[in-house]
């Protein structure tokens, strides 16, 4: 299947997919008020609506997700100890997030007391950096461990087939991981926003240019290969 229409249908049909390109008018958006807000304050304005909209969309695009963090741990929690101490914690942030998040989305639509708001953005952002930070650890030990297994094949001075397409699935494999870790530190900036106010994390530029990142990554992770 070569054909990106394909592809394409494919990808907005996955949840993570839509996600991902809501996120992208998200952010966009947020860029564009900030361009804006000064000279054309009308379409800044409008910019902003947009935004705010795809925040709740994504919100609601997102319900029961926690339960995704609870299988994992419930089917495959790590080959090893150390996998599965780091798996736990990684997993329970992200549920943690996803959990309260729906609270923050019916405070905002105006179903529950919009003066919960504040304090469920606070527990879900806590929880998303805690676990992005554990995600980050399993990303970096499954990277070194990719690298030291193509050194390993190297080493065997052997220029077969096969030996190259195990060193290209290494590679695949890497660059799927680094695209992880740069959308996971993106995140976690945002996090970070939220939890301890800051004029770097703040900024309007550094949440835009994180979001982008952390979306366009994710683009690539799930784009039909």
């Amino acid at each position: 299947m070569n054909d990106k229409v394909d592809k394409l249908v494919i990808f907005l049909a996955k949840r993570d997919g839509i996600d991902k390109l809501v996120k992208t008018f998200q952010y966009v958006s947020k860029l564009l008020v900030w361009h804006l807000e000064t000279t054309k304050p009308n379409v800044a304005h409008r910019a902003k609506q947009c935004e705010v909209a795809s925040g709740l969309s994504r919100k609601a695009f997102r319900t029961g997700r926690f339960l995704t963090g609870f299988n994992a741990l419930r089917r495959n929690p790590g080959p090893t100890p150390i996998f599965r101490f780091l798996s736990v914690f990684a997993n329970a942030g992200e549920m943690v997030y996803f959990f309260f998040d729906h609270f923050l989305w019916l405070s905002r639509t105006g179903v529950l007391d919009a003066n919960l708001a504040k304090k469920m953005s606070f527990i879900s952002a806590f929880g998303e950096s805690l676990g992005y930070v554990f995600f980050c650890v399993i990303e970096f030990i499954m990277i070194k461990e990719g690298i030291e297994e193509e050194r390993r094949i190297r080493s065997l001075a052997s220029g077969s087939k096969e030996n190259g397409n195990e060193i290209k699935k290494i590679r695949v494999d890497r660059v799927m991981r680094l695209m992880a870790v740069a959308a996971n530190l993106a995140d976690l900036i945002i996090g970070l926003a939220e939890i301890e106010p800051n004029p770097f994390c703040n900024h309007a530029v550094t949440l835009g240019i994180s979001g982008l990142v952390s979306a366009w990554a994710g683009w690539h992770r799930n784009w039909p290969s």
